[in-house]
């Protein structure tokens, strides 16, 4: 179904499709045009369907688009079917309120484990999800394949825990450390989330608003 070098903007985009997609399905709306689709996400409609065709063939000349088929077809290019598993590293306040408040069943994905060095922590269980010690780390990896290591530790352990992961086959990383993280791996994608950019983003908009 996926063409090669999609795009980033495109990749980007597909969430936003897939959450709209569901609600309309939630709602149950059966079929929309990219139109109306395109003036609900503040997009056009050439841009809505010139993302969906990178993927193939969606919807239909005077019919618009089935909205289920459309949310799995998107479910599925996003690798919502592939059964990825994840891990945490760090379960100070962010982490744990990553593990007990947000739904990674939601994203396709099953948090399986969890990693500390706090003593306190280790061989609790949190949300349902395991705490272990992160001297056995490593051990997990090699016995338990994991799809995507969710890095919320203290800026300076960041690359060394980054380093571990990807030793230990993790093919990609959700970095809240606010640290940048390159890895120089094939095959390893490195997803850096600041916080701070968003909201700073929203500093420029207030401030320079009429």
């Amino acid at each position: 179904m996926k063409r090669e070098k999609v795009s980033s903007a495109v990749i980007r985009r597909l969430p936003r499709y897939y959450r709209h997609l569901t609600d309309l399905t939630l709602a149950g709306v059966v079929r929309i045009s990219s139109n109306t689709l395109g003036k609900a996400m503040n997009l056009t409609a050439s841009q809505i369907r010139q993302d969906l065709s990178c993927f193939g063939e969606f919807g239909q000349q005077g019919y618009g688009y089935n909205v289920e088929s459309l949310r799995n077809a998107v479910s599925e290019i996003l690798g919502m079917d592939q059964k990825h598993t994840a891990i945490i590293l760090g379960v100070g306040n962010l982490g744990r309120a990553l593990m007990e408040n947000f739904h990674f069943s939601h994203s396709g994905f099953v948090l399986t484990a969890a990693f500390d060095v706090n003593p306190s922590l280790v061989g609790k269980s949190l949300a349902g999800v395991p705490v272990y010690s992160v001297e056995h780390l490593n051990s997990y990896l090699q016995s338990t394949p994991t799809s995507v290591g969710v890095l919320t530790v203290p800026r300076t352990a960041a690359a060394p825990m980054a380093d571990r992961l990807v030793a230990g086959g993790v093919r990609g990383i959700w970095n809240f450390t606010n640290a940048e993280l390159n890895v120089h791996k094939s095959g390893v994608v490195v997803e850096n989330v600041h916080f701070a950019d968003s909201l700073l983003a929203l500093s420029y908009m207030i401030s320079e608003a009429p």
